[in-house]
């Protein structure tokens, strides 16, 4: 049985004592109060998962109850009841917000039911609210891993138009993440309690993604026996993110140019007009620039989507933040499948530093799942790496001239640690943590480098000319 704290609010003594202490023996919390007064009183001092109370009081009314609930006390749920219940009171009654309303005489079973519903609606109502602060958390900043400088550059330009209407293009190679940025905008918004509308543009054919976006009337082509909503209009007062957007039709451009403009569009054999406040935002991993030159996308329409463009750089161009990414990587998979891997060796992270990246963030994900799913030691070293990118180290080892490979791994590895410093103002603690090494094993490093005098440089006061 659900248990709660309860409000009861009741002229009548008897009614009052009897239901409070019935109440009781099921378990319930409960507080009563005899008139108006003293109810918003009780409100106003504690919080009550559910409140009953009667309509007609000595000084007021049970609505006024339920008003004062909505302003100060919006998470509790107001049951009213009544001795002259009606149709018409009850409509009254749920339009207010109430959730129920009972007539008396009251039925133990009814009254246990009705408490009963109330609360467990409560709960689902509560499970849904921490789920959506789970889902802010995913596809928020939160999720976004990067110290380096153009990833910074993204981060601030997802702060500066988040909360705006203005449409927005991400630019960049498949797998830099361009779905995850396009999520994070609109978490970040006012709209994040509205849907978001994800559409592969690229995956489907013309007149299907027509269909798709815009929906279409019953009759409208064979097989269309019923009208059907299409994603523009799912997406009303939320987010609607058009992916690969550079592989649509010229017939298709030309109708999206008209939705990006008016915000209305026509369902596919409709007549009727929909008008929308819908969020747009788009992207493209190919030259819209060229595209345009080429002939293959309208040029209006490129001015009109690229109001603010995003650009994602490659993995290959950041690999800096190719051992914070792995590691959050690694992380993640082993919560997920309860591998025990604690770190990835040197040899791995030069192998993973050294590979071109074709796939970009996404493939450095799955490679990382891969390694492991197939590892055998608390540690992924190069031979848990795919032979592509294993095969790379010779190659580095021979271009080191006689060097070992800690010696050649030096100076890329000084370099990775000296970003991360930089971007946490040189906080050691902060670093280590990015990184996923212990403080200790930072320290060591900062002295075998040279970084050790750097920070003391960095942290120095600066002299004056009088001192």
């Amino acid at each position: 049985m659900t248990t709660g704290s309860l409000l009861l609010i009741d002229d009548d003594r008897h009614i009052l004592d009897s239901m409070a202490g019935w109440l009781q023996e099921q378990g319930y919390s409960v507080d009563v109060a005899a008139n108006c007064q003293e109810g918003i009183a009780q409100i106003d001092k504690s919080f009550y998962d559910l409140v009953l109370a009667d309509i007609h009081l000595p000084d007021g009314d049970g609505f006024q109850i339920l008003q004062h609930c909505r302003l100060q006390q919006p998470q509790s749920i107001v049951i009213l009841i009544t001795g002259y219940g009606t149709v018409d009171t009850a409509i009254e009654a749920i339009r207010a917000g109430a959730f129920d309303l009972l007539t008396k005489p009251l039925i133990d079973e009814e009254l246990e039911m009705a408490i009963e519903r109330a609360l467990s609606q409560k709960q689902v109502i509560e499970e849904n609210k921490n789920l959506k602060a789970q889902l802010d958390i995913r596809f928020g900043m939160e999720n976004i891993i990067g110290q380096d400088h153009r990833m910074h550059r993204v981060f601030d330009m997802i702060d500066s138009v988040a909360d705006t209407k203005s449409t927005v293009l991400i630019s960049g190679e498949s797998g830099t993440g361009k779905s995850l940025i396009a999520r994070a905008i609109h978490r970040r918004s006012s709209r994040r309690d509205g849907a978001f509308v994800e559409v592969a543009c690229g995956a489907l054919p013309e007149t299907l993604l027509e269909s798709e976006l815009f929906g279409y009337a019953a009759g409208a082509f064979t097989g269309a026996i019923g009208d059907k909503i299409g994603k523009f209009l799912q997406a009303d007062g939320g987010t609607i993110f058009l992916d690969e957007i550079g592989t649509s039709s010229a017939n298709m451009q030309v109708k999206l140019l008209r939705v990006l403009q008016e915000f209305e569009f026509e369902a596919v054999g409709g007549i009727k007009t929909h008008h929308v406040d819908t969020r747009v935002i788009l992207a493209t991993n190919e030259n819209l620039s060229t595209a345009v030159e080429e002939g293959r996308f309208r040029q209006d329409l490129f001015y009109r989507v690229n109001v603010i463009n995003i650009e994602l750089p490659a993995l290959r161009d950041r690999i800096s933040d190719i051992p914070i990414l792995a590691a959050h990587f690694l992380k993640h998979v082993c919560e997920e499948t309860g591998k025990n891997i604690k770190e990835l060796g040197e040899d791995a992270i030069a192998a993973l530093q050294q590979y071109h990246w074709p796939g970009n963030v996404r493939e450095l994900q799955n490679i990382i799942e891969r390694a492991v799913l197939l590892g055998k030691n608390d540690c992924i070293t190069s031979e848990d790496l795919p032979q592509t990118l294993a095969a790379e180290i010779p190659t580095v080892a021979k271009s080191t001239a006689g060097r070992t490979l800690k010696e050649s791994l030096a100076g890329p590895e000084r370099q990775i640690i000296l970003d991360v410093l930089k971007s946490n103002n040189w906080n050691r603690n902060a670093t280590a943590d990015v990184l996923g090494i212990n403080r200790t094993t930072l320290y060591k490093k900062m002295k075998r480098l040279g970084l050790e005098e750097e920070r003391r440089v960095a942290e120095r006061p600066l002299s004056s000319s009088w001192d």
